[in-house]
Formats: structure tokens, C-alpha cells, sequence
């Protein structure tokens, strides 16, 4: 069921997508090497070199990117990073590649952008005598604690600046590296500036490294929400996304660990195939599940209106249909005996105070 099949010659072990390719909206032509000229360029040189990570800094303006979306609970976000070396199969932000001529495929996962000037970015618009606070969602896009975040830690420069601001942060991660920076959150939960959100999508760690071969094991991500409500972090479970057929098995088990470990609050997301997501996460089926593709996608149009994605605000983080009710069943019966309930978390903001530039003294 692992093995892949001979018609993905490009799939390589340890990355989510199975090929380099997706179709784009934007004319990025599809590289495809021919089976004869392959097999003579190994045998000239042996077998492709294995795919390596390679991260490009960048330097942008700006560093908050504002929204007005009607249905995501924030209107403001930092991406510290473009692209994600998790590579999950599913993740929706794999289109974004697309707009620089980058595959939402295998480029998505492998050719990383790093933005190492973020936190002073940050601190020169917290500044600003017109901003006014609200949280600053982190993650929203791509991982702030995917693997290069070891060594670039851009994400925990702008904790510090946001401490410093006592300004409120909210964080998405799939990694257990967020407990790297438990001395800030903690000093941020303290004072109400913080509230963390983990991701953990099966319990089964052969099927996450299917999915999202380069994220945290299932155990570690449930260790890190632990450690979290230890420390007094206001932590939520994210179970997502629900796949049909492949993880909604595990949406109770997941729950009911996270009760456990004392978290209060939990929601689900269901599976999102915006654009380019969509054809490839049909070949990782075609790799992986082929004998249940045909039903997980059919239940997954059956819950989008007939589509493979729903692209309209509301109904988009709400599916619709039989199985999604009873998805929603599930998940409430699930944290009914679980005990976790609707846990609000409250971020202040009435105490934000304009850092300093450049050694610059504020006035007031």
C-alpha cells in the first residue's frame, strides 16, 4: 500500500507530494522527464540526486498582512516563512508557490523563503503612532515552527518584540518545536498575550508520515499540548483536517487524549482542496489508498456541494450534507465525554505599549 507506483517515478520518500508537478492557474509549464531518456541519464550518472532543501532569504517592506475575510476570527497575520518543509499533502497554502512560478508540488516543500528581518519589521510598525493592536495570528499560512525555524528562529524574535509590546499573538503549529520558546509563552500567557493552537491529525505515526512526512509524530505534538497547559498556556487541539475514509477514524481517540492532558478547548477542520491542492492530493490517493480514492473523494464532494472545494466565505469552513453532520455529531459527543467544553480565550490588548526604534526612548 506504501510503495509507489511505477507511474510516479518522481515520488520520493520523506516528501508529501508525489510528484514536482500540478497543474497552475498561471501557465508554470509542467516538467516531465521521458522514461527513455531517463534510464540513459542513469546510466551515465546513477540515479537522480536525492531532493535537498534549499532556503532563499528575502527581505519584504512589510511584515503583517491584513485581511478582511468575514469568517476567520482574526484580521491580521505574520508568515515568517513561505512554503513548508512538513509537506503535508493537504495543506492549503500550497497554491501560494504558484504565484512565483514555484510548484505547489514538491517546490512547495523544498524551496523554502525565510524572512529573517521580520522581528525588526515588526517592531518598526508596532511603532507607528497610527497602529492600533489586535492579535497578530502566527501560522496561519505556512508552519512558524517548521524544521528551519531551528536555526533562523524568526519566530521566536517576534514573541520577544511582541512581549516587549505586550502585544497578543495567537499560534498554528503541527510541531513540538513551539516548546523551544516556553520561557516567552509562558511570561506571555501570564499577562493574557498568548493562546496556542496544535494541529494533530492521527494517532497513527505510519499514516502521518504519509501525510505530512516531515512534521512532528503524533505523540510529540500531544506532548507539546501537554507541556503547554503545564505551563498555563491556553492551548487548543485542532483535529484537522478530518479526511474522509483515511483519518476521521481517529477524531475521537485524539479528542478524548487531549482531555486527558487537561486542553479545554478543541475544534475540527475538514479537508480543503483549493485549487492546485486538489490534483495532488488525488495522486497521493492514487499512490497511497488506491482502492479507497474513489470514496474519499466522493464523500469529500459530498460535503463541498457537489465540488472538490468549496471557495466561498461561510460555507467554505462548513461543510454541508449527511457526513458532515455526522462529523459534527461525532466530534461533540467526543468532547462531551472528553470534558472539554468551549473554552474562550481572551487576549488583552488594553496594555499594548509602542517598543523602541533604533534606541529611541518612547515619550509616552
Amino acid at each position: 500500500m506504501g510503495t509507489p507506483k511505477p507511474n510516479h517515478p518522481e515520488f520520493e520518500a520523506g516528501r508529501g507530494a508525489a510528484s514536482a508537478n500540478a497543474p497552475t492557474r498561471f501557465g508554470l509549464a509542467n516538467r516531465e522527464t521521458d522514461g527513455d531518456w531517463r534510464d540513459h541519464v542513469e546510466a551515465l550518472d546513477g540515479p537522480p540526486i536525492k531532493l535537498r532543501t534549499t532556503v532563499t532569504e528575502e527581505h519584504p517592506k512589510t511584515i503583517i498582512s491584513f485581511n478582511k475575510s468575514p469568517d476567520i476570527p482574526f484580521d491580521r497575520s505574520i508568515n515568517t516563512y513561505r512554503g513548508c518543509e512538513h509537506g503535508c499533502v493537504y495543506c492549503f497554502a500550497r497554491p501560494t508557490h504558484a504565484y512565483h512560478d514555484l510548484s505547489p508540488g514538491l517546490d512547495f516543500e523544498t524551496k523554502l523563503f525565510a524572512k529573517p528581518g521580520a522581528a525588526e519589521l515588526l517592531r518598526a510598525t508596532l511603532a507607528k503612532r497610527k497602529y492600533r493592536p489586535r492579535p497578530i495570528a502566527l501560522g496561519t499560512n505556512t508552519d512558524p515552527y517548521q524544521p528551519i525555524e531551528r536555526d533562523y528562529r524568526i519566530t521566536r524574535d517576534i514573541l520577544k518584540v511582541c512581549l516587549e509590546a505586550r502585544h497578543p499573538v495567537t499560534i498554528t503549529t503541527k510541531s513540538d518545536r513551539v516548546i523551544r520558546d516556553a520561557d516567552l509563552l509562558e511570561e506571555m500567557a501570564r499577562e493574557k498575550l498568548v493562546a496556542v493552537a496544535i494541529s494533530v491529525t492521527t494517532l497513527d505515526p505510519v499514516l502521518s508520515g504519509k501525510l505530512e512526512p516531515r512534521c512532528a509524530a503524533p505523540a510529540k505534538r500531544l506532548a507539546a499540548l501537554g507541556k503547554l497547559v503545564e505551563i498555563g498556556v491556553p492551548t487548543h487541539c485542532s483535529v484537522s483536517p478530518i479526511i474522509p475514509a483515511i483519518t476521521d477514524e481517529f477524531m475521537e481517540s485524539i479528542v478524548a487524549r487531549a482531555g486527558e492532558l487537561g486542553v479545554m478547548n478543541a475544534g475540527w477542520i475538514p479537508l480543503r482542496l483549493p485549487h492546485e491542492v486538489a490534483p495532488l492530493f488525488r495522486e497521493w490517493l492514487d499512490v497511497h489508498y488506491p482502492e479507497r480514492a474513489g470514496k474519499v473523494m466522493s464523500i469529500v464532494r459530498s460535503i463541498r456541494g457537489g465540488r472538490d472545494n468549496d471557495p466561498d466565505f461561510f460555507t467554505r469552513m462548513k461543510p454541508s450534507g449527511v457526513w458532515a453532520d455526522l462529523f459534527r455529531a461525532r466530534f461533540r459527543v467526543a468532547c462531551r465525554k472528553a470534558g472539554i467544553g468551549k473554552a474562550k480565550f481572551e487576549l488583552d490588548c488594553s496594555r499594548f505599549r509602542r517598543p523602541e526604534v533604533g534606541g529611541q526612548m518612547r515619550l509616552l
